[in-house]
């Protein structure tokens, strides 16, 4: 009986250990960025071409398709978006797409734990549904594998592309970072706001080219709260000078920055700032 438990007990070990890990045919991918104040997450398989016909072939034009492989794709918004002018609520959604040969439905549904495309297909659970033209990659450049990337960020938008073999989809995805920041910059500016609540307001308006006179009264305003004013600070007061056409102002901020930065050897904003102090002399 003893020798038998034993010869069990090695068969199971041999079995555990025997057993061969081999990578997966279509690798699990994720990726995650921040556009704005919104994080988009994607996770997706990324089958390869392997020397076959794509679009046609592997995947027929004009069938619902899972826009990967393995588990269906699925993208992630941590605020509500707005793609092709129609809004999509946050949270997670399956990609699905019908392909053609100028152009490919989108489809964002509502199931998430889907292998493959639903037997069961459910019009009432798809959250978002919009065409969109496809683009031909050139033959040197063809995709052997699938990929999902983010390409033209701003603090506002971002172009999501789906490229594989010859064709991409590029998706452009408006968030609402300007909404978000304006209610922020409004609550703080009702009640008791500090020399770095100035300066991140008025940064930001100069950044996204808006209320460029209050950005201008703010950094004034920052810059006189700040015991020792930083050359990276008045960096920012002479661009928003500059930004407000106010030239001869914006030469004298920018060379005290330059003062701090030569002291600071910050050879960055030591050449920003002779580059500037010469193109707003000019104007002057």
């Amino acid at each position: 009986m003893r020798s038998i438990f034993f010869t069990i007990l090695f068969f199971i070990s041999y079995l555990n250990y025997s057993q061969i890990n081999t990578p997966r045919t279509s690798p699990a991918s994720e990726l995650s960025q921040m556009v704005g104040l919104t994080e988009i997450e994607v996770q997706y398989s990324r089958p390869s071409k392997r020397g076959r016909v794509i679009f046609g072939g592997v995947v027929p034009f004009g069938k619902i398709w899972r826009t990967g492989a393995d588990n269906c794709t699925k993208i992630n918004f941590s605020t509500d978006v707005i793609i092709d002018g129609k809004t999509i609520n946050s949270g997670i959604y399956s990609i699905f797409s019908i392909p053609n040969k100028e152009t490919w439905n989108v489809i964002f549904y509502s199931d998430t734990d889907i292998w493959g495309v639903p037997k069961n297909w459910d019009k009432s659970k798809i959250i978002f549904q919009s065409e969109f033209d496809t683009s031909k990659i050139e033959k040197d450049n063809i995709i052997e594998s699938f990929t999902i990337s983010f390409n033209n960020l701003s603090n506002n938008d971002v172009d999501m592309k789906i490229s594989w073999d010859d064709t991409s989809v590029s998706l452009n995805i408006d968030v609402p970072t300007r909404k978000i920041v304006n209610k922020s910059i409004k609550e703080v500016m009702n009640g008791s706001p500090t020399s770095s609540d100035y300066y991140s307001a008025a940064v930001y308006y100069r950044q996204e080219n808006i209320n460029l006179d209050i950005a201008l009264k703010w950094i004034n305003k920052a810059i006189e709260m700040f015991e020792n004013p930083r050359f990276y600070q008045l960096r920012q007061q002479s661009l928003i000078m500059a930004a407000n056409n106010q030239f001869s102002d914006a030469v004298k901020v920018a060379k005290k920055s330059l003062e701090l930065s030569i002291e600071a050897d910050n050879k960055d904003y030591i050449k920003m700032n002779n580059d500037s102090i010469s193109e707003w002399t000019n104007k002057l």
